[in-house]
């Protein structure tokens, strides 16, 4: 679920807060992390192009039909804006990971459709295979993964990627503490706390009984 707590309700939204520039751009560079190669990458930066190859690989799209399918898979959590679609489209198209070209549109301009090359198709099963370790505790990324898992060929492969999901899920864990202890919640001081825990333990059930119908289903197929 979002925000890397395996107990947050998946659709939780936070209101929106003013926050200033200056504080903006120290939350968007904490947020990146350098690989074993050194490269920063941004999180949410990749998982925008993972969303990219994914719908991608179903069927070439417009760029407009791209973002409207993006948009409905993350803009409850985060808007999608042309200014962090279209530059991730160009650094896929760069790659050699997508595709581009015109066709005559309804009006006197030409629209680009974008389709996913073999090398596209490749970094997506490379995606889907070897989630990092946020794809899997934070909520929203290992909904996104959840999205395309599907084109992963190998049910194995498949089922290593949710048994990684479970092992998180496993872990104890809680909003809210006291004395170094968990608190459930029956022992939440008000409401509003213990709606939280309600629904994070419901939430998180469900998660754990569909995550074990799942992989017994898949490891049949193996």
């Amino acid at each position: 679920m979002p925000y890397g707590f395996h107990e947050y309700p998946p659709r939780f939204v936070v209101p929106r807060i003013e926050v200033p520039r200056k504080e903006i751009a120290s939350s968007r560079r904490a947020d990146k992390r350098a690989d074993g190669s050194g490269h920063i990458e941004d999180r949410g930066a990749a998982m925008l192009e993972l969303s990219i190859l994914g719908f991608l690989h179903e069927e070439p799209l417009h760029g407009y039909e791209l973002k409207a399918r993006i948009q409905a898979l993350h803009g409850h959590i985060r808007p999608v804006s042309d200014g962090a679609l279209y530059p991730a489209i160009t650094r896929l198209v760069k790659a050699g990971s997508v595709e581009q070209r015109t066709e005559p549109g309804s009006g006197a301009a030409a629209r680009r459709v974008l389709s996913l090359t073999d090398a596209g198709r490749a970094a997506l099963m490379d995606r889907l295979r070897e989630p990092k370790d946020v794809e899997i505790t934070d909520g929203q990324r290992f909904f996104t993964l959840l999205a395309f898992l599907r084109f992963l060929p190998d049910p194995a492969g498949q089922v290593a990627v949710l048994r990684r999901r479970k092992a998180f899920l496993d872990t104890p864990s809680s909003f809210f503490h006291r004395d170094g202890e968990r608190m459930r919640a029956e022992q939440a001081p008000d409401p509003f706390r213990r709606g939280m825990l309600r629904i994070a333990r419901a939430t998180t059930a469900e998660e754990r009984a569909w995550l074990d119908e799942t992989i017994a289903a898949l490891e049949d197929r193996t």
